[in-house]
């Protein structure tokens, strides 16, 4: 052994040290490597909030058609209504005004009043928030835990037959558009064709007059098609991430030492493969989670779902300014402080990151 190698055996002079007592081994100290790592992604997910919020202003201002002449309702109306239109909304201040005025009030969660509904931004979010979570919160359980079983079994029995299925499924529904899928569900289950009955409802979230436990069934009964939808076109992402990972570790050293230790092949694949090759599926995870707030608006407005994804597609046909700016930065921020965060804890998981 070198003096290197044994520290506390060799003296700074080459021979015996003191007995001291032994070093403890535990976590390694990062000191301000991760202050300075996390320092650096909260910095970055501000910079890009602000960017998402400049951009958020601009891109809408792009779109054509007058929202003050919505206003009216297709009425005749005086050039002077109009203008007093355009001056309770601010649409007569220089656009400059208008984008300070915006960021101001944004920043202290002041979003704008929506010009269809004549409602702060905010409220309209909030109401239509549950919804938008009950379907995709659903969703995003069931493909989760579907996608990391099924990209599980298949990297493990890579090139059996069970692997070439599953994977060949997934690729093809992930290609599949979201809003096509749906319509076929409708037409399918909903409307019915030759002897397949309509056994669902065509959109909506309630029938109505439902009360208590009958209510809850029927808003079940209404969500299965969407979540269906979007499971299908999904869970293959997850499902090729996490069987791309596994098989990454499938070659790894201490894989052919547990084996060899005489341990089950099951529980090799449990206790020591399947958990390292779930740190790439984590950072899916938590994408995927950002986007649960952001909805799905396709799918959405093909079943007429009361969620943030109909409400923009409302607000964007007016086209209602206020209200798409909010739901746009809703999105975004959804998606990058999911981001952010999971950037924040894979350093915890994985030491190699953020040092």
């Amino acid at each position: 052994m070198t003096a290197e190698a044994t520290p506390s055996l060799v003296g700074k002079t080459g021979g015996p040290a003191e007995a001291g007592p032994p070093t403890a081994r535990g976590p390694r100290v990062r000191g301000t490597g991760y202050p300075r790592y996390v320092a650096g992604k909260l910095g970055g997910a501000a910079v890009s909030l602000l960017a998402v919020l400049v951009t958020s202003f601009f891109l809408f201002r792009l779109i054509p058609g007058d929202p003050v002449k919505f206003m009216t309702g297709g009425r005749q109306v005086s050039a002077e209504q109009l203008a007093a239109y355009r001056r309770e909304f601010g649409l007569d201040l220089p656009l400059w005004q208008q984008f300070t005025d915006y960021c101001g009030k944004a920043l202290t969660g002041d979003l704008g009043t929506s010009y269809q509904f004549r409602a702060p931004v905010m409220d309209k979010i909030s109401e239509a928030l549950p919804n938008t979570l009950l379907l995709t919160g659903t969703s995003f359980v069931l493909y989760t835990a579907i996608g990391v079983v099924l990209g599980t079994r298949a990297a493990w029995r890579n090139g059996g037959l069970g692997d070439r299925l599953n994977t060949g499924l997934a690729l093809t529904l992930y290609s599949i558009p979201s809003f096509w899928l749906g319509l076929l569900l409708i037409i399918v289950f909903s409307v019915g064709v030759g002897p397949i009955p309509g056994l669902f409802p065509t959109g909506g979230m309630e029938s109505g007059g439902e009360e208590g436990f009958a209510y809850v069934l029927d808003v079940a009964h209404h969500l299965v098609l969407p979540v269906v939808t979007l499971v299908a076109v999904e869970y293959g992402q997850t499902l090729l991430v996490t069987r791309s990972a596994l098989l990454d570790e499938m070659g790894s050293d201490y894989l052919t030492t547990a084996r060899a230790k005489g341990l089950r092949d099951d529980l090799v694949r449990r206790r020591h493969a399947v958990p390292n090759a779930l740190l790439p599926t984590m950072t899916l995870v938590f994408i995927n989670l950002g986007r649960t707030v952001a909805g799905v608006i396709l799918v959405e407005t093909v079943f007429s779902w009361p969620g943030l994804g109909g409400l923009f597609y409302q607000a964007l046909s007016v086209p209602d300014l206020p209200l798409v700016q909010g739901l746009f930065f809703v999105f975004a921020a959804a998606v990058i402080v999911m981001n952010t965060l999971a950037d924040l804890i894979y350093p915890l998981l994985d030491p190699r990151v953020g040092r």
